[in-house]
């Protein structure tokens, strides 16, 4: 019993471990009074919600002081009073990531409260900094000159715009141009330092991505427990699973996809009462099956929250033995999967739906390349015999789902996506954008089905669920929005109950237009952000009452989440949903969609820097462009062929005063009348290019259409801006595009 109370997860009390040992009846007397004599001689304690504690265990609130990150990025903890000559080793004590506190760094003493996790093992959530260590900043290490000293360094972040004086004996092993961790001395509105770690030369082209991973805490090493357990994975049994492996299952995926987590089928349905319609098999990896509840693999994927990308490398959330190994479904290799089978009508709705625990043998590793040859009559010689079974069948079956989405009204923002094309050497040599082909879609509509069917079926058995939840729009965005439109001759209905058909309609009416582009990504930044919740508000953008992410759990944990809860409410074995995950969800959420906007911000900062690395060599070239955003320090441009941005300083654009129109959108001279929008066409010049910061500075060259511009003033010319209108040394960055395929 003492043992069961030690390494209990939960809290513990008489009722949880009257069932734990079957007592009942006559015997709980008995099992009340053993735990009043065990309270007394000092064997257990109670904690402040009433519940057995061992004497060692921690309380629920407890001041810790940080220690720092981890091999595997986490930031751990210790009691501030703990004596390490009392022979007993310190708890292990992880910190939670949290939106509304900055980052801890070493040093700092928190006010946490306590989830015991395991034995001597516990999560902490921040609940108020009650003192501060020394802050680290990354930045990029100067050399020194006769004016700056012994050396400086310059803080990669735009946002933090002083630099960081360094004494001869602090710079450790630090090189000129090198990225390095700075400690600050002397508090935090110090401006000297020491260096603490290098991270990698400006210039080695890997770098990049390493500053992206270093300043968003990314976690890159995997614990010595998960890369032990991931070793020793192997081929799982067929045991009760469903034998699909004659069925010519297929996977879809991009050239450069090494991860395979997603495998698809269609064929005619052949019921009499569902003429034109079909049956659709999603095939997921059962990663349920390698990942079980809190155990090392667990805990390592639950802290990273989901794999990052990168132009040169990829962070997964599993090691590679799982990721790129048993669990991607490699063609012609039985692989055990969760299927969701699905029957549509010829209209694309769903009519039923059943899920799977089984093994398949993926007939062919396809390209969405070779997909759509294939669709437009151009099949190479291994795709030439699946035309009429794998081929025709799939895009049968879009066509009804597509037409299904386009009845109820989706929000599709078709953006481009940039796209960096690395060397062997990791060296940029071309930047463009991924093409969105019909097998894109294909794909994309064959997962969101799988998605609605995992909810309903959730909601069906009355298991937690952990939803993916898209909020309707803010109403100070929406009313910013409507200005914006309107100002382009494009309206939306009054009022704030619009639907995801209300945007659709303003795409169309600016299909063709040269504001196409602008009017989508304007329409995307008005919109909530999507995050995982157990509370069920429904997914705004794709016009779902329920949603959630099953498809991916190689690369995300909310799907692993998603089917662990299936195969526990259906009873499809092993590997189920624990007790005490379906309890902690509202917080799992949190932290999860945390780990997803510290991800996408890792991977469009890391895309600015090797764009800005890319464009270092073009610096004096000229450029069309138009304006993606307009505030009183600038415009920020968007380039029309790579899709770079930076900004043109509001100083740069003419001697005379320009004035804010925020509602319009737009700078308008005060004494000329000169008016720059957004979505203005310009030609631009670059003029100054930072790759640490991955910023861009534009100087206008001249206005497409429209009035003519105003000539930047000669250097020395007096200046009528009001003071608080200059630029900045180094410009701030430009209004944020959320990804659009983050469904």
């Amino acid at each position: 019993m003492l043992r069961f109370i030690r390494e209990s997860p939960v809290p513990v009390g008489k009722r949880e471990i009257a069932k734990a040992f079957d007592v009942k009846g006559a015997d709980r007397i008995a099992l009340k009074q053993l735990l009043r004599d065990l309270r007394a001689d000092g064997s257990v304690s109670r904690g402040t919600r009433r519940e057995l504690m061992a004497p060692d265990a921690l309380p629920e609130f407890l001041v810790v002081e940080v220690i720092g990150p981890d091999a595997d990025g986490d930031v751990q903890a210790k009691p501030a009073r703990w004596n390490p000559d009392d022979g007993q080793p310190p708890p292990e004590i992880v910190l939670l990531p949290s939106t509304d506190h900055a980052a801890p760094g070493a040093g700092d003493r928190l006010l946490v409260s306590l989830k015991k996790r395991g034995a001597n093992r516990y999560e902490a959530k921040i609940v108020r900094k009650v003192g501060a260590g020394p802050r680290r900043i990354l930045g990029v290490f100067e050399s020194p000159t006769e004016k700056r000293g012994p050396g400086i360094v310059r803080p990669t972040d735009r946002k933090l715009r002083f630099e960081i004086a360094i004494d001869a004996g602090a710079r450790g092993e630090a090189q000129p141009n090198d990225v390095v961790w700075v400690e600050q001395l002397g508090g935090p509105l110090a401006r000297r330092g020491r260096v603490v770690e290098r991270v990698g030369s400006l210039f080695e082209p890997r770098t990049v991505s390493l500053i992206a991973i270093a300043a968003n805490d990314i976690p890159v090493e995997f614990s010595q427990g998960a890369l032990e357990q991931a070793a020793t994975c192997g081929a799982a049994p067929m045991g009760h699973r469903l034998d699909l492996r004659a069925v010519p299952f297929v996977t879809i995926d991009g050239e450069d996809a090494r991860d395979f987590d997603d495998a698809v089928f269609a064929e005619p349905d052949g019921a009499a009462d569902n003429q034109g319609g079909w049956r659709l098999m999603v095939a997921i990896a059962d990663v349920a099956w390698y990942v079980r509840s809190d155990d090392a693999l667990d805990r390592d994927a639950y802290r990273r929250g989901n794999s990052v990308y990168f132009p040169d490398r990829v962070v997964p959330m599993l090691p590679e033995e799982l990721s790129n190994g048993w669990c991607s479904l490699r063609p012609r290799e039985d692989r055990p999967v969760m299927v969701a089978e699905m029957w549509i009508d010829a209209q694309g709705r769903m009519l039923r739906h059943r899920f799977h625990r089984a093994m398949i043998h993926s007939a062919a590793r396809l390209t969405y390349n070779r997909m759509q040859a294939a669709r437009d009559g151009r099949p190479d010689d291994e795709l030439q015999p699946l035309m009429d079974v794998v081929v025709a069948p799939l895009y049968g079956a879009y066509a009804a789902l597509d037409a299904a989405r386009r009845a109820r009204g989706t929000l599709d923002l078709d953006l481009p996506e940039k796209r960096a094309l690395l060397d062997e050497k990791g060296r940029i040599v071309e930047f463009g954008v991924r093409q969105r082909l019909d097998s894109h879609k294909l794909i994309e509509e064959f997962m969101i089905l799988a998605n609605v069917a995992a909810a309903e079926t959730l909601e069906q058995r009355h298991m937690p669920c952990m939803y993916r939840v898209h909020d309707k729009p803010d109403p100070l965005k929406l009313e910013s929005l409507r200005q914006f439109l309107g100002s382009l001759g494009i309206g939306l209905p009054p009022g704030l109950n619009l639907r995801p058909k209300d945007f659709a309609r303003a795409l169309e009416k600016a299909s063709g237009s040269p504001y196409e582009r602008l009017v989508s990504e304007t329409i995307l930044r008005g919109q909530s952000q999507a995050i995982y919740s157990p509370d069920n508000i429904g997914h705004f953008g794709l016009a779902l009452r329920r949603y959630a992410h099953f498809t991916s759990p190689i690369r995300r944990y909310a799907d692993l989440l998603v089917h662990r809860g299936l195969i526990a409410a259906l009873r499809l074995g092993e590997g189920g949903l624990a007790h005490a995950e379906g309890a902690g969800f509202a917080e799992m959420g949190e932290h999860i969609s945390q780990c997803e906007r510290r991800a996408v911000a890792a991977e469009r900062a890391a895309m600015d820097r090797y764009m800005a690395a890319y464009m270092s060599e073009r610096v004096g070239a000229s450029f069309d462009a138009r304006v993606s955003g307009v505030t009183r320090f600038g415009l920020f441009v968007a380039l029309e062929d790579s899709g770079a941005q930076g900004l043109i300083p509001i100083k740069t654009l003419g001697a005379e005063y320009f004035r804010h129109d925020e509602p319009g959108q737009a700078l308008v001279g005060g004494r000329s009348g000169t008016t720059y929008r957004l979505g203005d066409a310009l030609v631009v010049k670059l003029r100054e290019c930072d790759i640490a910061t991955g910023s861009l500075v534009f100087e206008l060259i001249e206005k497409v259409g429209g009035a003519p511009s105003v000539r930047p003033a000669p250097r020395g010319a007096p200046s009528t801006h009001a003071p608080r209108r200059h630029a900045a040394k180094r410009p701030g960055k430009p209004p944020q595009i959320k990804r659009g395929r983050r469904r």
